[in-house]
């Protein structure tokens, strides 16, 4: 089987398992009692926020763990907007946003009473940055908008949306989980005031994320009780998982810089075959700023969902987008908000990597699609 669905989620790394193991048996302890083994496990926690911290080119103090991806999108934009409200009641997103963030900016909307403006993308996906600065009011208290696109794949241009915000006085987040292991997160680098991750999309484990917040702006908590994370995300902390987020982070950091590269040759080799052999095929997203492990397109004329189920048999496994929208008929957001027509965005299909995918891998899957899509173009 080869498995190229990395996008929802990657298999977690051997080192990663070895850092967490001593936090599953001896170091155990709950890391807010105050006893030794409570203590070690409070000492591990904080070096998991420290080297987390590091990475994003942030103070310790920023980093709020949280249960996942999607906890820290809602954290960051419920926490953020309410924490806020003083000054306004108006949000910024745009509509390729994972459901995370489109769904909480909603939630604010219907029961807070906010203002939400979308802000357009263009054919590749991408924001353009007078239509975003023209989406910016006085009372716009935050900007959320995906570092890379989970679908397609089109990455932002951060830093020039972050120097409008800041020029505008509104924090810009961003959601960065598919960016992570790719791109470079610094906070700064960026040009964003508050950043998510997600474990499980980089070789960590499932369950665990981070939000991290510049620790100048209010952020008001979405989970109450024990005051845990410095009072803005309570519950007893998941202390191995964070340390093998910390873990899976530095080496992906480590290996970004060559992995971009040849992954990215890797993937355009792939895309050109695809786009050569495959009648009709086109690509989403953009042909350039996208991220090296993303591979995603249409097949005009046939079932996306049929084509998924030929690459299985042929031992490609993948997906047509974002698997918290499995399970539903309805057309991808995504791709209706890049132009393509709902009929069409439903033959989507995505083929997702990590950065040891080997170029034979990606002849054999690129194989594979054309057999796949030829099979059932046929049968239609």
């Amino acid at each position: 089987m080869l498995y190229l669905d990395n996008a929802a989620t990657t298999p977690v790394r051997r080192e990663v398992l070895e850092a967490m193991w001593p936090y599953l048996t001896s170091t155990f302890g709950n890391p807010s009692s105050h006893h030794t083994v409570g203590e070690a496990a409070a000492a591990g926690l904080q070096d998991a926020r420290r080297r987390i911290a590091d990475v994003l080119g942030t103070r310790a103090g920023d980093i709020v763990f949280t249960s996942g991806g999607t906890e820290a999108d809602n954290l960051a934009v419920k926490g953020l907007s309410l924490a806020a409200i003083h000054r306004g009641r108006h949000l910024v997103i745009s509509p390729i946003e994972h459901e995370a963030v489109a769904e909480s900016a909603d939630y604010l909307r219907r029961l807070h009473g906010f203002e939400v403006t979308t802000v357009s993308v263009d054919g590749t996906g991408r924001i353009d940055p007078a239509d975003f600065a023209a989406a910016l009011r006085p009372d716009t208290v935050l900007a959320s908008v995906m570092a890379a696109n989970n679908e397609i794949g089109t990455v932002q241009d951060l830093t020039a949306l972050g120097g409008i915000a800041r020029s505008a006085g509104v924090p810009l987040h961003t959601d960065a989980v598919q960016a992570a292991a790719w791109l470079p997160l610094g906070l700064d680098r960026l040009g964003v005031d508050a950043l998510s991750l997600s474990g499980h999309k980089l070789g960590g484990p499932k369950g665990i994320g981070v939000l991290a917040v510049r620790g100048a702006l209010p952020l008001e908590p979405l989970v109450h009780g024990g005051g845990q994370e410095r009072g803005k995300r309570s519950g007893t902390e998941n202390v191995a998982a964070a340390v093998g987020l910390a873990t899976a982070l530095e080496l992906a950091e480590a290996e970004r810089p060559d992995a971009s590269v040849r992954v990215g040759a890797l993937r355009d080799r792939f895309i050109s075959r695809v786009l050569r052999e495959v009648p009709g095929a086109r690509l989403t997203g953009h042909p350039e700023h996208r991220l090296p492990g993303i591979a995603s397109f249409v097949f005009p004329g046939t079932s996306g969902e049929a084509v998924l189920l030929e690459l299985e048999q042929r031992g490609v496994v993948s997906s047509s987008g974002s698997a918290c929208a499995a399970g539903s008929d309805d057309p991808s957001p995504v791709l209706l908000a890049i132009g393509i027509e709902p009929g069409v965005a439903q033959t989507a299909v995505r083929l997702s990597f990590t950065a040891s995918v080997s170029q034979q891998e990606l002849d054999d899957a690129a194989s594979a699609v054309v057999a796949a899509v030829d099979s059932v173009a046929g049968i239609r």
